[in-house]
């Protein structure tokens, strides 16, 4: 699987370079939506987006369960565990300091998808709140 993984991360970097595979969203627009609070938008509700995509439907039919493998391994290491980890610290941090104020800021990433850090601390019955870029906190 990480012989698969890396070749297929390789063929799409050589796609990016040679101008035959595009990503359908620039840094500029991850930052605008950011910014304006708009996590819902197209752009940050991709699970994968965190990850590399190595689902294709060109793939014979044994590296497509390879690649859904591989994804639903990422996605549940590398996003969902991640973020309950994240989320479970902010809220330990609020209880064990309910005198103190906290000001949690993380990239972009933890807020993209499904089961994002906002997801965890709501379902512990946190009311969470953007605060758009420029505005006095």
């Amino acid at each position: 699987q990480v012989v698969f993984a890396l070749n297929q991360t390789l063929l799409q970097q050589e796609s990016l370079r040679a101008g035959s595979f595009q990503i359908p969203y620039t840094t500029e627009d991850l930052i605008k939506h950011y910014n304006c609070g708009d996590l819902s938008s197209i752009i940050f509700n991709h699970d994968t987006s965190q990850v590399p995509n190595f689902i294709n439907a060109t793939l014979p039919a044994q590296e497509r369960i390879t690649a859904q493998e591989i994804d639903s391994y990422f996605r549940q290491e590398l996003i969902y565990k991640r973020n309950e980890r994240m989320g479970r610290r902010v809220k330990d941090l609020l209880e064990e300091h309910p005198e103190k104020s906290f000001f949690f800021a993380f990239g972009a990433g933890h807020f993209m998808g499904n089961n994002t850090v906002i997801d965890v601390l709501r379902r512990e019955g946190y009311e969470v709140e953007h605060t758009p870029a420029g505005q006095a906190i």
